[in-house]
């Protein structure tokens, strides 16, 4: 067994098995990305142990998870040694100690070479917060509520920029409608995870592109190293017509039930006001959804306004759009990001 720091570990296990040992619960709530879960105990038995280290000793904690695991110890090493990579692991649990030791050496003892994660998942977590406050340069492209941001972004991804699509790993885009057509989200947790993923993979010496978020979307949060920088970060903003962003927007959302429409309408209410939504929700029924566009962009320009005005420091370069072409915008949006300054 080899005890190794967070860094090497990740490098090392780029391209080998990655095995999470805590309780299926643990791994639920956030991992390392590409990991798989051999849990050593179930979420009961975990809770169990727990529960006799609290009420009574250490040592009979360590000998009621001997009684669990004993049983255990067969299938656990089969399921190892078929989900090596070139016969080796590298394992980890919640801070480096007895649960990833002993699943080591029973890997050991199977012939598996296995590095553990000093410090484990806790360590982990720690590496990608300082990953973050370690960014060299963010450049954040903003703009109202169907601007095309998102697909610009993508736009400079394919023109090998280095971008982070926030609302691609939060599985959803933002505003009350972010969720409809989108899998469940991931845990907080989980999505911070993703994005230190990626920051570890890019070069610190060349500017990461972001989409301007809110700190939470949808259910989950930004690392709050990131969202700070994100409100320092150099600005490009887009400005797009009036027309071209009710087709940018009928174009994503229009394909929707209208119930499922009208539902999410309703959750604005106290925003909007009850005479307001019942105007929206009669657009959606008579398929005048240019009109409901519009009447919802007058409360989503305002939140934009807002958000623009009070969390960012910078002073952004703006750029007219005239085209509904994601690649021509965000080579323009490109070309404007050399005349920013922070």
């Amino acid at each position: 067994m080899l005890r190794i720091g967070v860094e090497e570990f990740l490098n090392k296990a780029r391209h080998g098995r990655i095995v999470d040992v805590r309780s299926p619960a643990e791994f639920q709530k956030g991992h390392i990305p590409g990991a798989i879960n051999i849990p050593i105990f179930t979420n009961k038995e975990r809770a169990e142990v727990g529960t006799v280290y609290k009420q009574q000793s250490r040592e009979d904690a360590i000998l009621l998870g001997l009684d669990i695991v004993g049983p255990k110890l067969r299938k656990i090493a089969d399921k190892g040694k078929q989900e090596a990579i070139d016969n080796q692991l590298y394992v980890y649990c919640w801070r480096g100690g007895m649960r990833s030791e002993k699943m080591a050496w029973l890997f050991e003892l199977n012939g598996i070479e296995t590095n553990v994660l000093e410090g484990g998942y806790k360590n982990y977590r720690n590496h990608g917060r300082k990953s973050i406050g370690q960014i060299g340069e963010i450049i954040i492209i903003q703009g109202p509520t169907g601007s095309g941001k998102t697909e610009i972004l993508q736009a400079l991804g394919a023109l090998g920029e280095q971008v982070i699509d926030l609302e691609a790993l939060a599985h959803h885009r933002g505003s009350a409608f972010g969720g409809l057509g989108q899998t469940k989200q991931p845990s907080t947790q989980q999505f911070q995870n993703e994005i230190f993923r990626l920051v570890d993979g890019f070069d610190k010496d060349k500017p990461i592109w972001l989409e301007s978020e809110s700190a939470t979307i949808g259910k989950v949060y930004l690392p709050e190293e990131l969202w700070q920088s994100m409100n320092q970060a150099r600005i490009v903003a887009v400005d797009l017509s009036i027309d071209l962003r009710v087709s940018n927007i009928i174009r994503q959302y229009g394909q929707f039930d209208k119930e499922a429409l009208k539902t999410k309408v309703d959750q604005l209410k106290q925003k909007l006001g009850g005479a307001m939504v019942r105007e929206i929700s009669d657009d959606i029924d008579n398929k005048d959804l240019p009109s409901a566009v519009q009447k919802l962009l007058v409360y989503y320009d305002k939140t934009y306004s807002f958000s623009a005005q009070h969390h960012k420091e910078s002073n952004p370069e703006i750029v007219h759009l005239a085209s509904e072409d994601p690649l021509v915008n965000a080579k323009l949006v490109l070309a404007a990001s050399e005349k920013v300054t922070a």
